[in-house]
C-alpha cells in the first residue's frame, strides 16, 4: 500500500526534486544516467549543450550539492556518475503503482 510523505520526508526530498527542477540540469542528469558504463567526462558533456563550459560546471555542482551525482577527479578531467539510491528514491515517489515490503 503507497503511503504518503511524512514532513520529514518531504523537506528531504524537496531539494532533489528542485535540482532536477532546471531543464539543463534535467538533461544534465538523464545524459549522464543513459551513459554505458554508467559515468561521463565533464569533457563529453559541454558539447551537448547550448550553454558555456562554466555553465555546465555550475549545473553539475547544483546537482552534486542536491546528492543527485558523485564526481572523481581523474587527472585534468572530472567524470560524474548519477546515485542510484537518490533517483531511485526519487523513482518511487513518482510510480503510481503501491510499494511492496520489499520495495521499500
Amino acid at each position: 500500500m503507497c503511503a504518503p510523505l511524512s514532513e520529514e520526508e518531504a523537506a528531504e526530498l524537496a531539494p532533489l526534486f528542485k535540482a532536477i527542477a532546471d531543464p539543463v540540469r534535467l538533461r544534465l542528469l538523464s545524459l549522464i544516467a543513459c551513459r554505458k558504463g554508467g559515468e561521463v567526462c565533464v569533457c563529453e558533456l559541454t558539447g551537448a549543450f547550448d550553454v558555456t563550459a562554466p555553465t555546465i560546471s555550475h549545473h553539475l555542482k547544483v546537482l552534486k550539492q542536491a546528492g543527485l551525482v558523485v564526481s572523481e577527479r581523474r587527472g585534468t578531467w572530472v567524470y560524474y556518475r548519477v546515485n542510484p539510491h537518490l533517483l531511485e528514491r526519487l523513482s518511487s515517489l513518482l510510480d503510481p503503482r503501491p510499494l511492496t515490503a520489499t520495495s521499500r
